[in-house]
């Protein structure tokens, strides 16, 4: 295989093909889901479909949730199939017609029609996601640059997430919902020809082949001999933990997505039976797309900022937290942010609540993903026996579709009780998971 000639001090500038094209795809992606529960939610003579806050959660859940899981299908196809690039270029096309059809769902007020978009865009997010993600990761000579290298797309990519949710507020109600998923559209089109014509320019052999024929892999009677080899009773310990693990991540991510909702159908500003939050400054309504935004920003700024104190925490003479204290960190956060929320809800009576309530929610959830979301592939890396390290590691995608199928649901469910009530039960329970991951640590770390 042939890396792109850098020195070891640079980024190869096929890396920053990847990385912006990726940006514009992430742009577009959650510019649409929140698109998405608006338009769903909105009246037929606005323009929406008119159904219900349920159906707006539902619908939301199963875009986040198929895109956790076909990139598994997407992945196995550039494995062994196709050409990685194509799978790119191709995936990035699907998505593209998706938003299409969501057009199509605007101008004839069509749920079905919304539906075989989210199944568009899935799809075309499992031949896209995984592989551009493959692709840049093989365009580097020294493997060392790896790690830095991806939280600078993560940020970048965050950053393409921020500028759309930024602006697709005042896009959708300044020329219509259908014509905003166009715009959507347009920008996977742009993605797509600046992938092709960038990677023609800058990749070199990478990504030519489907992966498996770039890997030197030799099979002999010993790897054989290793595989059958039984689990040591540390491998027992270790796939254990990762089980632990993966079913707390299914509450952490579950409680995680189900944050939007309250704040979308209950606090936010785009219904009038839902404004209980004054999202107003001065003269000027907050869009409350920005909520996305805000996560987004936290994420930019958060993770250096993190990264330095895990740093300096190794460097210490106690040493870095262990990563179950931090997942237990990361769900506690998260159970605080649910206080906050139960808290604004009471203190505001009959009247609406301070805007900065749901600007600590935002911060509080944004904190928590950051310190817990990294954690997942690390954890299993670390933890895995080698032999079973494919299999375990497809567990993480797993964890989080289930709980993109879930949260739409579980609002469903809430919506049913008064909300300080029922989301005040949400925070106990995430909270108390958090503390038993704590507790749970000197079992598991050895």
């Amino acid at each position: 295989m042939e890396i792109t000639r850098k020195s070891k001090n640079k980024y190869p500038i096929g890396f920053f093909v990847c990385t912006t094209a990726y940006a514009l795809e992430r742009m577009a992606f959650y510019s649409a889901k929140w698109l998405i529960g608006i338009f769903v939610v909105t009246e037929v003579m606005k323009g929406g479909l008119g159904l219900t806050p349920a159906d707006g959660a539902k619908m939301t859940a199963n875009l986040v949730s198929f895109t956790y899981l076909t990139p598994i299908l997407g992945g196995y196809i550039a494995d062994r199939w196709m050409n990685p690039r194509l799978c790119v270029n191709l995936g990035s096309l699907i998505m593209a017609v998706g938003y299409v059809f969501g057009y199509q769902a605007s101008v004839m007020s069509s749920p079905d029609l919304l539906w075989i978009m989210i199944l568009l865009v899935s799809l075309g997010t499992g031949l896209y996601k995984g592989n551009i993600a493959g692709i840049s990761g093989r365009l580097f000579a020294h493997k060392s640059q790896l790690d830095s290298a991806f939280s600078i797309q993560y940020s970048i990519a965050n950053m393409g997430s921020f500028i759309g949710t930024l602006t697709v507020s005042f896009i959708a109600y300044k020329i219509g919902f259908g014509e905003t998923f166009l715009v959507c559209a347009s920008v996977l089109v742009l993605s797509t020809i600046w992938f092709y014509l960038g990677g023609k320019a800058t990749f070199g052999e990478v990504g030519k082949k489907p992966f498996e024929a770039n890997e030197n892999r030799t099979y002999t009677k010993k790897n054989s001999e290793e595989y059958r080899t039984p689990l040591t009773s540390n491998d027992k310990k270790n796939i254990g933990a990762i089980i632990v693990f993966t079913i707390f991540s299914i509450v952490f991510w579950i409680v995680w997505y189900l944050t939007y909702m309250p704040v979308l159908y209950h606090w936010g500003p785009d219904f009038d039976y839902a404004n209980k939050a004054n999202w107003l400054i001065g003269n000027f309504r907050v869009p409350s797309a920005w909520f996305d935004s805000l996560n987004s920003l936290c994420c930019i700024v958060l993770g250096p900022v993190l990264a330095a104190l895990w740093t300096k925490k190794a460097k210490s003479k106690k040493g870095d937290m262990s990563i179950f204290k931090k997942t237990a960190l990361g769900m506690i956060l998260l159970g605080l942010a649910f206080i906050v929320m139960c808290s604004a809800e009471i203190v505001r009576g009959d009247g609406q609540a301070n805007l900065m309530w749901i600007v600590v929610v935002g911060i509080l959830i944004s904190i928590g993903e950051m310190v817990f979301a990294p954690l997942g592939k690390s954890f299993i890396s670390k933890f895995s026996p080698a032999k079973l390290l494919g299999l375990m590691m497809g567990v993480w995608p797993l964890a989080k579709f289930i709980a993109g199928k879930t949260y739409g649901y579980l609002f469903e469910m809430l919506s049913q009780y008064s909300f300080a009530y029922a989301y005040g039960i949400v925070a106990i329970i995430v909270i108390l998971c958090g503390l038993i991951i704590w507790k749970l640590d000197k079992k598991m770390t050895y």
